[in-house]
């Protein structure tokens, strides 16, 4: 057995591979030798060749080598899209409510300042608006707060502390001059070190990109600057990411210090949870937002593929790449998507669907449905969640139990892998993985070289079945308007990352050992206003209201 995958391994590397070592360095006179090795390859395709027809087949691939070479010799960014582009299609997406105020409540300055590190945006813009609380003075609290819990959390690549200032200077005089921008006039935030900032370095969180300084402005940070709010770090991500490993360390959580933070938006949810930034800025491919806010007891959106530009953004899969806030609740999260969201002429996915910041809606009002046998296994958020859903039935809501359409979704997770491998295939040849920290079988250095051996055909047979899915699970919110699901349980996480559709994740509750729970809300594409007035509704309801990490 050993020997055959050595021979399926070399057969693939000749095929596939091409670093520069073995046959292809060689050249074509020896192609002949991996006709024996091609009928141990074929293993992996599930082909049956005669002779001739592999006699046939390594002429083709002698020219595909050649193709290959030929490719590689050519610059190929991170930024630069495929010409295939992956769009989510479902019914027309309603227009939203009217929108509203999430609350009418007045606000007043507390004697101490730092006393408002864990107070939500939706507050702190009412501070700063009526001038009881300046944008400098919020700045310099976190700044300095930053600096004091970092050696404790490792969140942070890289202050910017000069922009944040002038940024607070400009938003105090124009509102002393009458020119409110909205509700993140003033407020400073901190964004995943994936996201280019000039000035800066934008790291991505690893060894071999952690000098690199990009000249442009990622879209997102472009437009809540054009908003008013103020940058005042670019926070920690797992190594391109995946997870809370990156150069500086591990980042952890901030409900338990012997722990990470999970990823990859390590940095942005355990900054936001310890009160070091008004909110951040994460992203998600498979769960680097529901995770990290998960474990650090935060409240996070992911929203439709398609609603926020990933310009300036690193690309890790095209198809599945998505950014949003995590904030301290579903309102904040509802007014930091309004300034970032719509198209901008870079990212040709981003689609200029209706979005307004969600009303006050009553509970009854809304189709719910939950996924009942994941509520019933054994994992360790089960009692919390039960415990969320009776809030939810106490707050009018009538849950109707739903299974979500079948279909080989862990099968599907490939798709991620061979783009990810694509995006960092210079990397990948060039021998910088050995640089990275994690060198795992579960990390990015070991998915990029096995990557390599996934056929195109089974790519797009899988972005086939993937057509199916998004059908399917449209189908099913033509019964439902929201769709609660526990935060890991069973492929809902995944099949909503392929699918695009929007989730909420909020905190419901500590375990018994003193970790955040929580439990997410699901919408329908681009209707993230229903999900996050669901989600807003239920965060009323007190389950995990004014709850902080000890010792921050």
């Amino acid at each position: 057995m050993r020997q055959k995958l050595l021979w399926i391994s070399s057969a693939a590397a000749v095929l596939a591979l091409g670093f520069g070592g073995g046959y292809l360095a060689r050249g074509p006179a020896e192609v002949s030798e991996a006709e024996l090795l091609i009928r141990s390859a074929r293993v992996l395709w599930g082909l049956t060749l005669t002779t001739p027809q592999l006699q046939l087949m390594t002429e083709d691939l002698k020219d595909n080598l050649k193709a290959y070479a030929a490719i590689r010799r050519e610059s190929i960014p991170n930024d630069l899209l495929p010409a295939l582009e992956f769009h989510p299609r479902g019914a027309a997406p309603p227009v939203p409510a009217a929108a509203a105020p999430p609350t009418g409540r007045r606000f007043t300055r507390p004697t101490n300042i730092e006393e408002l590190a864990f107070r939500p945006v939706t507050e702190l813009a009412e501070l700063v608006r009526t001038r009881q609380v300046t944008s400098m003075e919020l700045t310099e609290m976190y700044l300095a707060r930053l600096k004091r819990h970092d050696a404790q959390l490792h969140c942070v690549v890289t202050l910017t502390e000069t922009l944040a200032r002038e940024q607070a200077r400009r938003a105090d005089a124009e509102i002393a001059a009458g020119r409110w921008r909205g509700p993140l006039h003033g407020i400073p935030y901190g964004a995943k070190d994936l996201l280019a900032v000039p000035g800066y370095p934008t790291t991505w969180g690893t060894t071999p990109y952690r000098d690199q300084v990009l000249a442009d402005t990622a879209t997102v940070v472009r437009r809540l600057e054009e908003a008013g709010a103020v940058l005042v770090a670019k926070l920690t991500l797992g190594e391109l990411a995946w997870g809370d490993v990156w150069f500086g360390g591990q980042t952890r959580n901030p409900w338990n210090l012997k722990e990470g933070s999970s990823g990859s938006s390590a940095g942005s949810a355990a900054a936001t949870a310890a009160g070091l930034v008004g909110f951040a800025i994460g992203t998600e491919t498979w769960g680097s937002i529901v995770s990290p806010c998960t474990r650090c007891g935060v409240t996070g959106l992911r929203p439709t593929f398609g609603r926020v530009s990933r310009a300036g953004a690193m690309a890790l899969s095209w198809s599945m790449d998505k950014i949003g806030p995590i904030a301290r609740s579903a309102d904040d999260c509802a007014v930091i998507l309004d300034a970032i969201r719509g198209p901008d002429g870079l990212d040709p996915t981003v689609t200029d669907a209706p979005y307004r910041i969600p009303a006050r809606r009553p509970l009854d009002r809304l189709r719910f449905g939950y996924l009942k046998p994941l509520f019933e296994g054994d994992y360790p958020a089960r009692a919390n969640n039960a415990a969320s859903l009776a809030t939810l039935r106490r707050l009018g809501a009538r849950l109707e139990p739903v299974e979500l359409p079948p279909g080989p979704v862990d099968a599907l997770a490939f798709i991620l892998s061979a783009e990810a491998a694509a995006a960092f295939d210079e990397l990948t040849r060039s021998g910088g993985l050995d640089r990275m920290a994690r060198q795992t079988r579960d990390a990015w250095p070991n998915v990029f070289r096995s990557a390599r051996f996934i056929p195109a055909v089974e790519y797009i047979q899988a972005n086939r079945l993937r057509t199916r899915l998004i059908a399917d699970t449209n189908a099913l919110f033509e019964r439902v308007d929201v769709l609660v699901a526990p935060a890991f349980e069973g492929d809902t996480l995944l099949r909503t990352n392929l699918t695009g559709h929007p989730c909420v994740v909020v905190p419901d509750g500590l375990d018994a050992k003193g970790a955040p729970t929580s439990i997410t809300f699901i919408g329908r594409l681009f209707d993230e206003s229903t999900v996050l007035a669901a989600a807003a509704a239920f965060q009323a309801g007190g389950r995990f209201e004014g709850r902080r990490p000890p010792g921050f």
